[in-house]
């Protein structure tokens, strides 16, 4: 050891954090024993010890740390002794402080287990190594957070359980999953019960579950093993995890653990705590919002729940209403009401209600489109035969023309001008031959689909399902539009038909229907009515769409 370096004053410093950094790195105590021997083997001058359990990767997170360096800027020390060099730095802003400390000699000496480094050191193998630190708490921070995000979304919560779950110890690390504390599940459930009766409150729970159920923590390493305390129930009371959702860095996630309480429940505690509850996943969907616009301004409207709790009953009541959103800054939209969901699938039921025909005139149109359907099946039958015949002697044209141009018959520029043309017209007809059977069974389907919806689609509308509106009133036509209260929507053209045409005939064909004092109308004069009726409706050939 040279005589400068013996003149040194060395601050001891030993880092070791609780993150998954430093998992396999020596204790405090046996960083701090290892380097005092290393010094008194070295003969190093120790003039204080720094330890803290802290992070190195971000500056300014390690109180002592900023101490140690300050001192160093003082002339207090000149010197600092470390397990390895990650032990003073994990980031870049730390790094370059220590390297400019020793370019300008205020460090004389970075003394670690395996080396030293020295102001004439070269600098890239220091940047090097501090950047290597540097760069593995990159990757190991890209690491935890896939490892992170794979099991959120293979359904299992990161981290510690919350009281009444367990975290499993059987399976290979980043595989664990959670599930339910023997000892804890049922008491912890209890205290939902009593506070979904709303009777209870916090405080009273607490005592209950404390003094009365015995109730302890989980014991840990650490600590556990002790009464619930006020705060630890409330974070049980707004922890949607127990309603079956995990929730982590603003995103929910389905949990595979078994549930606690049900979404309604954890609903109901949120407002007897007067809370609104955290973000969740919603257990509906509004099936109107992204397709009505606002009359006035143009935007789209949405809808939102709201939820009352009535004290007298201890109800909880969901109403939803629709509502312009009012995007478009430059529009002052005046359309302040909400339109509540009852209003507005009442009107949509009623818009419905103009193009639905009886049973027994499906049936009719049915039987005209299959009779029809006979005619064109085959009028198309023989389109097809011309199209092949057409296809085959163009396709022997261009083999002629081929054949002329090997025969040295024709120029090339007679024969680059007639062959586009006639490859042209072979792709144009191999593609008619490819859709014609396909065109026309499509055409059957809508129509069918078109009379079927005219005869179901209000009966579907009012059934409780919320699967079905939304394709309904799509189906029914373009542009809804709520003005006010109001909603209007313009039907497709052969919607628009059926209302016309439809109602005088149904009135007709009611008035050969028995009345309900059970007469019967004459049979032979019904018979011929309802022949007549049938032919008008069967003969509008319009209302194929």
């Amino acid at each position: 050891m040279n005589q400068e370096t013996e003149k040194i004053k060395y601050f001891l410093y030993a880092r070791k954090s609780s993150e998954s950094e430093d998992r396999q790195v020596q204790s405090i105590d046996d960083q701090i024993n290892g380097l005092k021997k290393l010094a008194s083997d070295l003969k190093l001058d120790i003039i204080k010890v720094y330890s803290e359990s802290k992070s190195a990767k971000k500056p300014n997170n390690r109180p002592l740390f900023d101490e140690m360096i300050k001192r160093i800027e003082r002339g207090e020390g000149n010197g600092i002794l470390s397990w390895h060099i990650n032990r003073l730095s994990r980031n870049p802003i730390d790094s370059g402080r220590l390297g400019w400390m020793l370019q300008q000699e205020a460090l004389k000496s970075i003394q670690t287990m395996e080396k030293q480094y020295l102001p004439d050191d070269n600098v890239i193998l220091f940047n090097v190594e501090t950047g290597s630190a540097n760069q593995y708490i990159l990757d190991l921070s890209k690491a935890v957070k896939r490892g992170i995000d794979g099991k959120l979304h293979k359904g299992w919560r990161p981290g510690s359980a919350p009281q009444g779950y367990l975290n499993s110890k059987i399976k290979e690390r980043g595989d664990n999953d959670i599930a339910k504390d023997p000892e804890r599940f049922k008491l912890v459930r209890k205290m939902w019960d009593l506070m979904l009766t709303g009777n209870y409150t916090v405080p009273k729970i607490l005592d209950t579950a404390n003094d009365e159920w015995g109730f302890r923590t989980r014991k840990t390493k650490r600590m556990g093993d002790k009464p619930l305390g006020r705060s630890s129930l409330y974070r049980i009371f707004t922890n949607v995890f127990y309603a079956g959702v995990i929730e982590h860095l603003g995103m929910q996630y389905e949990g595979k653990h078994d549930r606690m309480i049900t979404l309604d429940e954890y609903d109901r505690v949120q407002i007897l705590l007067g809370r609104e509850g955290k973000p969740r996943p919603k257990t509906h969907i509004f099936p109107f919002t992204g397709i009505i616009h606002c009359a006035e301004c143009g935007c789209l409207f949405t809808a939102a729940d709201k939820v009352k709790f009535i004290k007298n009953s201890k109800e909880i009541r969901n109403h939803t209403y629709y509502y312009c959103t009012r995007r478009k800054k430059d529009i002052k939209c005046t359309q302040k009401k909400y339109l509540p969901k009852e209003k507005l699938e009442v009107q949509i039921e009623k818009q419905l209600e103009k193009y639905t025909i009886m049973p027994e005139f499906l049936n009719w149109a049915l039987e005209r489109i299959r009779e029809k359907n006979k005619t064109d099946v085959e009028d198309a039958k023989k389109i097809r035969e011309m199209q092949e015949k057409t296809l085959e002697q163009t396709e022997s044209q261009l083999k002629e023309l081929v054949a002329m141009r090997y025969k040295m018959m024709i120029n090339d520029e007679m024969f680059l001008k007639e062959k586009p043309e006639l490859e042209k017209k072979i792709i144009q007809l191999k593609g008619k031959l490819a859709n014609a059977d396909d065109s026309e069974e499509k055409k059957i389907e809508l129509t069918e689909r078109t009379f079927k919806f005219a005869t179901y689609a209000r009966k579907a509308f009012m059934s409780k399902r919320w699967e079905p509106k939304r394709e309904l009133l799509t189906t029914l036509g373009e542009n809804p539009i709520i003005r006010g209260e109001k909603m209007t929507i313009e039907p497709y053209e052969w919607f628009e038909i059926i209302g016309k045409e439809y109602p005088a005939l149904q009135a007709e064909y009611l008035r050969w229907e028995p009345s309900k004092n059970g007469d019967f109308p004459n049979k032979i004069e019904r018979i011929e009515a309802l022949n007549s009726i049938s032919t008008r409706w069967r003969g509008r050939g319009d209302l194929n769409p």
